[in-house]
């Protein structure tokens, strides 16, 4: 009974979806944002978007680049919609990542933003490797044939 009212909170507030295609994402990473109240407010009403954004390891900290979350128009102290939000996660997260983008060549790309059960604002951060054209192409291939079956199957099944 209490499970049902857990997952009442947690809503998707934001999703790269461009991210998949462009990217093999090796791990994935949640992570808290450090965010203003007025943002918060504004990401209640859904107004934001991670698709242009990506994280980078600076100077030993976590950092959430040109994601926009719009202006809160209520809001006595209002926020800047693309600044820089650093991202919440432990010293060995931290290092892991920063040993991935600094020795593997790995890039970090936020892939869904959203508010969990407890209602807190995470973003979920993945590990990925940059995909060349041909590999582009190959999993749209292996998308496009995997509807292909399912419609057949559905046709004759």
């Amino acid at each position: 009974m209490a499970k049902k009212s857990d997952n009442e909170n947690y809503k998707v507030i934001a999703e790269n979806r461009r991210a998949r295609y462009d990217y093999s994402i090796e791990d994935d990473l949640e992570c808290g944002i450090q965010l203003m109240g007025s943002e918060v407010k504004s990401l209640r009403t859904g107004q934001s978007n991670i698709a242009e954004s990506y994280a980078a390891v600076e100077d030993g900290e976590l950092w959430l680049v040109n994601s926009y979350i719009a202006p809160y128009e209520q809001a006595m102290f209002g926020h800047e919609d693309r600044r820089r939000r650093k991202l919440l996660v432990s010293k060995k997260q931290l290092a892991d990542l920063w040993n991935a983008t600094q020795r593997k060549g790995m890039t970090l790309v936020p892939l869904v933003l959203y508010f969990n059960h407890r209602g807190v604002a995470k973003i979920k951060i993945g590990l990925a490797k940059g995909k060349k054209t041909h590999d582009k192409r190959e999993t749209e291939a292996k998308r496009d044939w995997n509807r292909q079956k399912q419609r057949l199957l559905k046709d004759h099944g």
